[in-house]
């Protein structure tokens, strides 16, 4: 298919802004944007900066995303971005690629003195990592209705401050946050640019390929109650390890993605007293499972409760449960996921669309507007750590991609 009309977006300055934010926000062990944070902070000053070189003003919603528009008094717009949020020691890449690519989406519309046959806005989307509090996509699941903020309320960081004081710092207010849903009505669709964190590209040699839609998952949190006792006058027989109960079920957990095809992450165990000297009374275990089909995640959650009160039982503990966040598997609109495919093949990209393991807010963004994404690769396979990264000529193809779907899309009205 022959290229939409429209301006090429300018990927080596795209790039070029990339590397500065990583200038402004990074330090030698990786990005340090952690959500509603000091960083992020200026994270999103330097947004504002790039966006007004193009005399666009970014406005900020109830639920703390970050919004700008080209020619915004006209409906239904295109939405593209991604988020500027990262992980602590993060990469360089994982979100700002998309939302930069954003920035030279509206860039090269606006330098050209072009009108869009639809409206272009650009989304920041608030804490899509959920890092700091454990519940990802927090701005994109207000704005599509699926946050509870009474499930979120009680939520801390390792500080022992709660979601609503972090929140409040930023001038939001939960108990408002669904109020930005309010802006669906004036948006037509959802496309984003996004690192694939994952292996599968690099391995074909792929530079760019469509996405067909987000595996679901599962995040809960596993407390063994146990006994706390002497590490040195209680007897192996006599324990009561809740610890240990912990690292068991999580190795059973990691044998259940296997067997069902998916994958389990138990990223974090807390124990307590958390000392040598003795036995650990009380344990949590935080564990993630992920699957794209529906019953394979609904049967590899069975079998990690069943594994967690095996293992509580072996060693006569107590095993509760709190569900965390939970997001079903999500495909994309086939009509945007086509024209995603198109523009990745004329690249000379993959044909066939992947499907994404890893979590974005175009997932939530899908259940109320049709959505799309594209994938460039990550050498390695690396994201979430300071190696995260990806060649520049693929990154170039990427944003060069991703600037043409946006085209295909405008062209389509």
């Amino acid at each position: 298919m022959a290229a939409a009309p429209g301006p090429a977006v300018d990927a080596g300055r795209v790039i070029a802004d990339l590397r500065e934010l990583q200038r402004r926000t990074g330090d030698a062990q990786g990005a340090q944007r952690l959500c509603w944070g000091a960083v992020w902070r200026q994270a999103r000053e330097f947004l504002a900066e790039l966006l007004g070189e193009i005399g666009v003003e970014p406005e900020r919603d109830e639920a703390g995303n970050l919004w700008a528009s080209l020619d915004e008094d006209r409906e239904p717009a295109i939405a593209v971005g991604s988020h500027v949020d990262s992980v602590p020691d993060g990469g360089w890449l994982d979100g700002a690629l998309g939302v930069m690519a954003a920035v030279g989406v509206l860039r090269a519309w606006a330098e050209a003195g072009e009108t869009p046959a639809r409206p272009l806005t650009l989304v920041d989307w608030a804490d899509e990592e959920g890092a700091r509090f454990g519940r990802s996509l927090f701005g994109s699941s207000a704005f599509a209705g699926t946050l509870e903020p009474d499930q979120v309320r009680a939520l801390t960081d390792p500080d022992g401050r709660t979601l609503p004081e972090a929140l409040a710092d930023n001038d939001v207010d939960l108990d408002r946050v669904l109020d930005c849903g309010a802006r669906r009505q004036g948006l037509g669709a959802y496309l984003e640019l996004h690192i694939e964190q994952g292996p599968v590209m690099e391995a074909e040699g792929m530079a760019v390929a469509a996405v067909a839609g987000c595996a679901g998952v599962e995040r809960h949190r596993f407390r063994f109650d146990g006994q706390a006792s002497h590490a040195g006058t209680t007897p192996m027989d006599r324990r009561r390890d809740a610890g240990l109960a912990a690292a068991d079920a999580a190795l059973r957990i990691e044998g259940i993605a296997v067997r069902n095809h998916g994958v389990a992450t138990t990223g974090a165990l807390v124990l307590r007293p958390g000392i040598a000297t003795a036995v650990a009374g009380e344990a949590e275990l935080l564990v993630d499972l992920r699957n794209p089909d529906p019953d394979s995640l609904a049967t590899m959650l069975a079998e990690a409760l069943s594994s967690g009160q095996i293992e509580a039982d072996k060693r006569d503990c107590e095993l509760s449960t709190e569900l965390v966040w939970r997001i079903d598997p999500i495909p994309f609109d086939e009509q945007l996921v086509a024209l995603a495919r198109e523009a990745a093949s004329d690249a000379g990209g993959r044909d066939d669309p992947l499907t994404s393991g890893a979590l974005h807010d175009a997932a939530e963004v899908a259940r109320v507007l049709p959505a799309a994404m594209v994938f460039v690769p990550s050498i390695g396979g690396i994201s979430h750590a300071k190696e995260e990264d990806t060649a520049e000529a693929d990154l170039a193809a990427g944003i060069e991609t991703f600037g043409a779907l946006v085209n295909r899309v405008v062209a389509q009205t």
